[in-house]
């Protein structure tokens, strides 16, 4: 049986005025595909109910520890949040941001779980590892 996920995730990207606007929107939709994205002023504005590519590409990068440290970091009840750098993800590279902003900023993604609850989904995009590899329970 497949589990029924229901999250909203928004996505926020600075756009600097020395940046490419549809550079910044490249980062975005390398990592969230399926997002909605709009332009705001001096920003990208997106949203999406599913990250699965984002996903796909902790297990490919073999970062799924990490992704998990960053989720639960920045818990609070049913949500969760994390910064990713922009460069990495123009290039379709998962990097945390930790510590101070980069210069022209962090994608800033907040996800909040509705069903089934925030562990679950986190299980589902980065599963606990055991020797690197993921574990069934």
């Amino acid at each position: 049986m497949t589990d029924v996920y229901s999250v909203d995730v928004q996505i926020t990207a600075p756009v600097m005025p020395t940046e490419v606007t549809d550079r910044v929107r490249d980062a975005v939709e390398n990592l969230f595909p399926e997002a909605d994205i709009e332009e705001g002023h001096g920003e990208l504005l997106a949203e999406a109910h599913s990250m699965e590519t984002f996903s796909e590409l902790l297990h490919e990068e073999a970062i799924l520890d990490t992704a998990r440290g960053q989720f639960l970091a920045d818990r609070q009840g049913g949500t969760f949040s994390f910064d990713l750098k922009k460069q990495a993800a123009f290039q379709s590279v998962v990097n945390f941001a930790v510590g101070e902003p980069a210069e022209l900023g962090d994608i800033h993604v907040r996800v909040t779980v509705h069903e089934p609850s925030v562990e679950a989904y986190i299980d589902h995009v980065a599963p606990r590892t055991e020797d690197g590899r993921p574990v069934e329970d």
